[in-house]
């Protein structure tokens, strides 16, 4: 895999109080690209933070609707991944930029 493809698969890590929960387990969220596969997933996340991928669990965020004063709106779908370490290692999501 090429080293620029890996930064359009993972966006970037996705934050919020139960993925830092998840990350006592070794489990981390990324927010990914809609057309990314298992596969390319765990490749990413392996060469990206020399870790070792056990499982890789996928979710798709449906669209939002909404309403504003100035008519209907939409926000747009995306992807989620959620990743299981191998036993004893960890990815130090405060060294990225």
């Amino acid at each position: 895999m090429n080293y620029d493809k890996i930064f359009d698969i993972i966006l970037r890590p996705y934050v919020s109080e139960k993925a830092g929960n998840l990350n006592q387990y070794g489990q981390y969220v990324f927010r990914v690209h809609r057309a990314a596969r298992k596969k390319d997933i765990a490749t990413a996340v392996e060469k990206m933070f020399s870790v070792q991928v056990e499982s890789v669990r996928m979710l798709n965020v449906p669209p939002q609707y909404g309403r504003t004063r100035f008519g209907r709106s939409k926000k747009p779908g995306w992807k989620k991944a959620y990743v299981h370490l191998a036993e004893g290692q960890t990815i130090d999501l405060t060294a990225i930029d």
